[in-house]
């Protein structure tokens, strides 16, 4: 059964207006299925998956892309073949006006991106395919969304989470770890993962985590780039009106997925999940990826940050709307007080102009409630279509 994605109308613009399509993210969120639902039944499709068609691309690139005349065509898994770009830059330039003819998919950000920005500046729309949202496949209970995650095998398929999600884990340090980096030492980059894992919703501590494993600095924080390359984390960058200092602070981490946080943290059920200590870090990182996912069903980079004054005070995600900032806290309580709104209070007062006049809190509350100093109470399962609202309504 097909479930529709919310990045379908971003995909129909892109295929209007561009030769070629990149439609990349993790590996298994539905890039594939995506694409030969959204494309039609007229569209040809190769897999580089597999090792025939992969070497026929690589050993005679012009003749295999003869094979398809001007048929539609989906390229799976494009990163296997990055030397087929320049013979389809090729083919896009021999006719230039015609839209919508190449897909492509990929699972990794850092050598397929620079290959297809050499090969196909100008000619391709690039989109990003994250696992579901909750808008994609909402459920009524907050420790249900948590603990199946966005992934849409376990998602749909409840019963098959566990053997999933450690077969996932086990494929993507054996092949996608070896593919984005050389890393000998599988066990140890293993080891690295799980106390990662431990540590999300928390700043990045490169120093702390190479003591712990006893590797370098340098090596952590090539490790950490391997997770966000390969879409399995979101580095939040801290918010300062000084850009240099926002690229140079250190940034939260989060896993784009919370099922995977809850098994490599060997929670045993999704209640103790949520009501044991990682229960609000678990809640965090599914509103700021919920919000990244936001921006990506739009075609857009996520624009979104934290904030921490000198003395301590945090608010938890800033998201860029328009030209100001949406200071958001994000509460496990289903009874927010004073305390969850002083940070709201604090950063629009230091921000000014720059925020937006309205602080939210996202929790657990029944419904949606105003609070002192002009804030909100937002309940958690309307934040998604509140987030992606914001995000759609005309500049003001």
């Amino acid at each position: 059964m097909y479930q529709q994605r919310d990045l379908a109308p971003t995909l129909r613009d892109a295929l209007a207006g561009f030769p070629a399509v990149l439609v990349t993210g993790p590996r298994q969120s539905g890039k594939t299925t995506f694409l030969r639902h959204e494309a039609g039944a007229d569209v040809e499709y190769v897999s580089f998956d597999d090792p025939i068609e992969r070497d026929f691309a690589l050993l005679d690139p012009a003749g295999f892309l003869a094979r398809f005349k001007d048929r539609r065509l989906i390229l799976d898994e494009i990163q296997y073949v990055p030397s087929l770009l320049p013979y389809l830059k090729m083919r896009i330039d021999a006719k230039p006006a015609r839209c919508g003819q190449w897909l492509l998919t990929g699972s990794q950000q850092f050598g397929l991106m620079r290959d297809v920005s050499e090969s196909l500046a100008g000619r391709v729309a690039i989109l990003e395919l994250p696992p579901f949202c909750h808008g994609e496949y909402p459920r009524n209970k907050l420790e249900e969304s948590l603990w199946t995650g966005g992934y849409p095998i376990p998602a749909m398929h409840p019963d098959r989470r566990d053997l999933w999600l450690r077969s996932y884990i086990s494929t993507y340090i054996e092949r996608d770890v070896r593919q984005i980096r050389n890393v000998p030492d599988l066990r140890t980059f293993s080891q690295f993962l799980t106390l990662a894992a431990a540590r999300h919703s928390q700043e990045f501590h490169a120093a702390d985590l190479a003591r712990e494993l006893g590797i370098s600095q340098p090596t952590v924080k090539s490790w950490g780039g391997i997770l966000e390359a390969s879409y399995i984390a979101h580095f939040l960058p801290p918010w300062y009106r000084n850009y240099g200092k926002r690229v140079v602070k250190t940034p939260k981490f989060y896993f784009y997925d919370s099922a995977l946080v809850s098994l490599l943290t060997r929670q045993p059920d999704a209640d103790s999940a949520l009501s044991g200590p990682l229960g609000g870090p678990l809640f965090e990182g599914w509103i700021v990826t919920e919000t990244a996912k936001a921006f990506m069903a739009l075609g857009r980079k996520p624009d979104m940050y934290f904030w921490r004054s000198h003395d301590g005070l945090e608010v938890d995600l800033l998201i860029a709307i328009g030209s100001k900032l949406q200071a958001v806290e994000i509460k496990l309580t289903a009874t927010p007080n004073s305390g969850h709104i002083e940070p709201l209070t604090r950063f629009l007062k230091v921000a000014g102009s720059e925020a937006h006049d309205e602080g939210v809190i996202v929790c657990r509350a029944g419904a949606v409630r105003d609070l002192p100093g002009g804030h909100r109470a937002l309940p958690w399962q309307l934040f998604p279509a509140w987030i992606r609202g914001k995000l759609t309504a005309p500049s003001k």
